[in-house]
């Protein structure tokens, strides 16, 4: 049985969790670029050492196709108006949630020379670890090798089958960040 405190720092605890499993994505792009242009791109191979696991890297690469082709940028394999490079890294952090409580106890008044103020308060703090990992998304004119749009997209890393869902929730957001583009 969970006494008052340690309910709700196990509802804290769940909800900062909750929190922390979306993927979070920024951007910016080269505000003189005329992205209308832009209809093809191709998927250049990650030169990182790190390596995706296949189920991640077909959720990229479905996420990337689908997602681009509902903005007109069709993928494919020579000649591309665009050159979409990743770059992917991963970061231990810790988490550090912390708490007090005045020592309640079901009782509605302390005992004591000084009443309710002779309990001092505990402090409660809880220590998590966990590893963040990072996608960006560099959308490089083919032509002229200028970056054009950069998106970045941070999330926890879990499973393959975790990650392979918040890989594809990053790169609708990323993608749904890229400049509007004119119908062919």
């Amino acid at each position: 049985m969970f006494t008052k405190p340690s309910s709700y720092l196990l509802v804290a605890l769940n909800l900062f969790l909750a929190a922390c499993s979306s993927v979070s994505v920024t951007s910016d792009y080269d505000h003189s670029a005329s992205f209308e242009q832009y209809r093809t791109y191709t998927l250049a191979p990650s030169s990182e050492n790190i390596a995706l696991s296949p189920s991640v890297e077909a959720a990229l690469r479905d996420s990337l196709r689908v997602n681009l082709a509902a903005r007109n940028i069709t993928e494919v394999s020579k000649d591309a108006d665009l050159h979409v490079v990743r770059h992917i890294s991963t970061k231990e952090k810790l988490s550090v949630y912390q708490t007090n409580d005045w020592n309640y106890r079901g009782m509605p008044y302390g005992y004591g020379r000084y009443g309710v103020w002779a309990n001092a308060p505990y402090t409660y703090t809880d220590v998590s670890q966990y590893t963040e990992g990072t996608l960006i998304l560099d959308f490089v004119d083919a032509k002229t090798q200028k970056l054009v749009f950069r998106g970045i997209g941070t999330g926890i890393v879990s499973d393959p089958q975790t990650n392979a869902e918040r890989i594809r929730e990053a790169v609708e957001k990323i993608v749904k960040q890229f400049p509007k583009t004119l119908p062919h």
